[in-house]
């Protein structure tokens, strides 16, 4: 009796042992194969580094720190500078922003707190929608119908009131810095305001639910409940869509003007870092020309690595003062 009981326990043992040791073997794997995955995104972003250092080198060698600091872009003459792009890129990625935060936490305090159930699934298919079109889609609407509009009714108004600054002066071509700051704004609004909405949805119903029954009125549970602990998430959604503007291409060169100058003007042509890589480097026949754009692109590489830097630290310092952490 007790050898065959015991027989019965060993051979009730060895599936349960197998299985674990097939469980333990999976996990091992997984955890393997995702370490392998993480470690590969550090190796693609090292390499792209490395062979940006190195197609630039020549740029960096020939003109040195001049070329961040200097405006003039002639390939014939084998001048060239990036002062324009850079101050392009940071301009209109500025007036993006400057358009899309407040209009995208508008609308998703909407969804979230007034929208109607009904009505909310709507506007949300349609929000999402706008993130689907093509970027270029968006530069031949902005070519075609933003830019006129702008010329024959916004810029005139503007520079008619607003004229007194410099900002605002110079003739209404509709194309320009301005423009191309409110396409990128588009393309970006439909990102920012979807992952705020997100954030606020996160909310523990408990928080707003005790304000209210403390008789807070909906803009109190708004202003003191809902956006203060939706701020560090909020912040990283901005910094989200500052991360698509600043490396947007095809719409931003449909609208900008492609004009390697400095100006004040917000109604003036200009250029971005994208918008001169898209537009010259099929031309880039000399090698210096060629690696002057390459440095272009690190310049790029390093602005939005910067930025998302930035942008973990500030979390993980909200999330610190928050107790999260």
């Amino acid at each position: 009796m007790t050898s065959s009981a015991s027989g019965s326990e060993i051979i009730v043992a060895m599936p349960g042992t197998r299985l674990r040791q097939n469980q333990k073997l999976a996990s091992q794997v997984f955890r393997s194969c995702a370490g392998l995955c993480g470690c590969s995104i550090i190796v693609v972003m090292a390499a792209i580094l490395f062979e940006l250092l190195l197609n630039s080198s020549q740029a960096m060698a020939t003109l040195g720190w001049r070329f961040l600091v200097t405006a003039q872009w002639d390939p014939v003459a084998g001048k060239f500078g990036a002062l324009s792009s850079i101050y392009g890129t940071a301009v209109s990625t500025l007036i993006a922003l400057v358009i899309a935060v407040p209009t995208s936490l508008v609308i998703a305090l909407f969804l979230v707190e007034l929208c109607p159930k009904g009505l909310s699934g709507f506007f949300r298919t349609a929000i999402e929608l706008l993130a689907a079109i093509p970027s270029i889609i968006y530069g031949m609407w902005g070519l075609f119908v933003l830019a006129p509009f702008m010329a024959r009714y916004v810029q005139p108004v503007m520079g008619k009131y607003l004229g007194f600054t410099p900002l605002f002066q110079g003739p209404p071509m509709g194309i320009g810095m301005l423009t191309a700051g409110v396409i990128l704004a588009l393309m970006i609004l439909p990102f920012v305001s979807s992952v705020m909405r997100d954030v606020l949805e996160m909310i523990p119903p408990v928080l707003k639910e005790s304000a209210y029954g403390l008789g807070a009125t909906t803009w109190e549970v708004t202003k003191d409940v809902s956006l203060k602990y939706g701020r560090a998430g909020m912040v990283g959604a901005i910094f989200l869509g500052l991360g698509r503007a600043i490396g947007e291409t095809m719409a931003v060169t449909f609208v900008i003007g492609n004009d390697h100058s400095l100006s004040v003007s917000l109604f003036a042509s200009g250029n971005t870092i994208a918008s001169t890589l898209a537009n010259e480097f099929t031309e880039a026949s000399e090698p210096l020309y060629l690696s002057a754009l390459v440095e272009l692109g690190l310049v790029l590489f390093l602005m939005a690595s910067a930025f998302q830097l930035i942008a973990q630290l500030w979390l993980r310092a909200a999330a610190v003062r928050m107790g999260t952490q």
